[in-house]
């Protein structure tokens, strides 16, 4: 099952090399960075303007930074901007990328076969009212959520436009509230956050696919996309 794992593997090493991008930006806001860093304000480095300035990168280009960060901090930001300041919650949104980055491990989630009808069919097989079909449910909803919101060009191909994409995101949080549901007894910390990614599944995909922007897609890393992305933020 996907569960968040970036704030826990951040290392300080991580956050030093997130410190010196700020500084280069702006040596003001990469002294108060470092300060705040020093004082344990992790998650006010994270939040802040700054540390957003320094991830996107001058020009367009993504900073020199681990992936991990790439997305954590748009992601944060972006769920920020939609009202939702859940740091768990912006932690498993941008779990779902840095999982799915190869393709041999979204083969072993999706197991060999992609599609809701397929990932359905799936999850109803499962023993009923497991653990196992609660994992399988919350995996669904991953893959789903992922492809939705980084890939939706090939998600409208597939179906109805938009409309399949809507469907996307409306099988995750069904598979979400199922996974929720069959881990509150066992694992009630899990199946809390499994219900919050359910209810915010809309901003969930909305800044998934706002982020993906700057790092996948067709010439995504080409001068003229990232001179687009830069006149956008200017905007």
């Amino acid at each position: 099952m996907i569960r968040p794992i970036i704030h826990r593997q951040l290392t300080r090493g991580d956050l030093s090399r997130l410190v010196d991008e700020i500084a280069r930006v702006d040596d003001t806001a990469g002294r108060n960075a470092e300060q705040a860093l020093q004082s344990g304000a992790v998650d006010s480095v994270l939040d802040s303007p700054a540390a957003l300035e320094a991830v996107l990168g001058r020009g367009g280009a993504p900073a020199p930074l681990p992936l991990t960060l790439l997305w954590y901090i748009p992601i944060r930001a972006q769920l920020r901007a939609r009202g939702v300041t859940d740091v768990e919650l912006a932690d498993y949104a941008a779990t779902l990328p840095v999982v799915f980055a190869t393709t041999r491990s979204v083969r072993e989630v999706a197991r060999g076969e992609n599609g809701v009808a397929v990932w359905l069919r799936f999850v109803s097989a499962l023993p009923r009212g497991t653990v196992a079909q609660a994992e399988g449910a919350a995996d669904a909803a991953a893959l789903a959520l992922w492809w939705a919101g980084c890939f939706p060009e090939w998600v409208a191909r597939r179906g109805a436009g938009r409309g399949m994409i809507r469907a996307y995101v409306a099988f995750a949080g069904r598979m979400l509230a199922l996974a929720a549901e069959l881990l509150e007894r066992c694992s009630p910390e899990e199946a809390a956050l499994l219900a919050r990614a359910a209810e915010q599944r809309a901003a969930v995909h909305e800044a998934l696919s706002e982020v993906r922007s700057d790092y996948l897609g067709k010439d995504a890393h080409s001068s003229e996309k990232r001179l687009d992305r830069f006149l956008k933020r200017l905007n």
